[in-house]
């Protein structure tokens, strides 16, 4: 089964500084059919103005996971971590028992553009941790390269929950096929270009929920990149 979520139904937010497409409920956003994918509770497609971002504000028992697609993002957070993001790169933080931070866009100029995204964690009031990572673009082309996952494989970065998060950018008529264990959910992410998953046709912004399939074959019909999250079994 492959359920589309297409850009345009997402839901929407204008802040001024901040523009945003939820692809599930999110604050002032509520759909009772868009509650999130198993574990995955949140991928939200946000825009950032120059010199603009989020002020301090508090989490808890959430792994959050960031990925940058233009512009930078700087992080600063309750633990004292503190950091850049940019293209190529992902950040995660697990909020655990509680931790409060702040994301700024540092440019005067140019805008931020990046994908947040939230998973429940498999226990709740852990340890409260951060960490970035980057990649070579190299390691993205036209293979799926972990960039979250339980155990850190690859040099991904390390999150509390048995979901692994991938991130891809497949040239014009690459394929590419993941495997998913029987039970296990999948939602497919693309963030540029076309793709088509197990036939069903994505464009930028487009989402789609995977279950009972058991072959992920990803075609790219033009240059494009997306996310493929391997999720755990849970009742939906």
């Amino acid at each position: 089964m492959i359920k589309l979520r297409a850009a345009a139904e997402r839901g929407y937010a204008d802040h001024g500084w901040l523009q945003a497409r939820h692809s599930f409920s999110f604050a002032d956003y509520y759909d009772a059919a868009q509650m999130g994918w198993g574990v995955l509770r949140v991928i939200n497609e946000d825009r950032i103005a120059p010199d603009s971002g989020f002020g301090t504000h508090g989490h808890r028992d959430m792994e959050i996971v960031t990925w940058l697609i233009d512009g930078e993002l700087e992080h600063r957070d309750s633990l004292g971590n503190g950091g850049v993001l940019r293209p190529g790169e992902v950040q995660r933080m697990s909020a655990g028992s509680g931790i409060r931070h702040s994301e700024f866009n540092p440019s005067p100029s140019a805008s931020t553009h990046l994908l947040q995204i939230w998973l429940r964690p498999a226990q709740a009031g852990g340890q409260p941790s951060w960490e970035q990572r980057s990649f070579a673009p190299a390691l993205l082309d036209d293979r799926l390269q972990p960039i979250a996952t339980p155990d850190g494989a690859a040099g991904s970065t390390t999150i509390a929950q048995d979901a692994r998060v991938y991130a891809s950018r497949p040239a014009a008529g690459s394929r590419l096929v993941h495997a998913l264990a029987p039970g296990r959910l999948g939602w497919v992410q693309v963030v540029a270009g076309r793709l088509t998953v197990n036939g069903v046709a994505l464009v930028a912004g487009d989402g789609a929920a995977l279950a009972d399939e058991t072959q992920i074959e990803f075609q790219a019909d033009e240059a494009a990149e997306f996310l493929f999250f391997d999720l755990p079994p849970e009742s939906i």
